[in-house]
Parts: structure tokens; C-alpha cells; sequence
């Protein structure tokens, strides 16, 4: 089961809106995304920096509200690192 999920919403570099959404489910990070509403969540096989990111920055409030656990921001920041070397995460 998973743990939470935590969404968000961006613009594509085509001008499309997009929700996401992020599952934490043990130790992987699961994304979705759709574009509107009442459109079917589709899992993202490989979600890009700007995802991953945008995920630390919630996880890091989270952190503070007591909701995740630092170790928690230590592994995100691990994954980031190992997916995207040069994000300087």
C-alpha cells in the first residue's frame, strides 16, 4: 500500500498543463500525469528532472511538518543523484 501520494501541477515545453502525481511505495517513487481532470492517470516510466525535483522540493516540507522522516530526504536526493549527475542535487 502505498505510503502518500504528493501531486502538483506544471506547463510542458509545448505550453500543455499537466497534474502530476508521486506514490511512494517502499523504496521507489511511482509518477503519474494527466491533463485533465477527468483524463486516466498514466504512469511516467521515466519522469524528468523537473519531476524529481519539484518532488525534493515537497518532500523537504514535509520533512519539516513531520510527515517524512530526513532519511527520507537523504534517499530522494540519492536517486536524484544516481538518475541525473549532473543536477548537482
Amino acid at each position: 500500500m502505498p505510503k502518500a501520494e504528493i501531486s502538483w501541477k506544471r506547463v510542458t515545453d509545448d505550453g500543455e498543463k499537466l497534474q502530476v502525481y508521486a506514490q511512494h511505495i517502499g523504496r521507489e517513487w511511482k509518477f503519474f500525469h494527466r491533463e485533465k481532470r477527468f483524463d486516466q492517470w498514466r504512469p511516467v516510466p521515466e519522469p524528468p528532472l523537473e519531476d524529481w525535483l519539484e518532488l525534493l522540493d515537497a518532500i523537504e516540507r514535509l520533512v519539516t511538518r513531520r510527515r517524512y522522516q530526513p532519511d527520507d530526504e537523504l534517499l530522494l536526493r540519492r536517486q536524484i543523484r544516481e538518475r541525473f549527475p549532473e543536477s548537482g542535487v
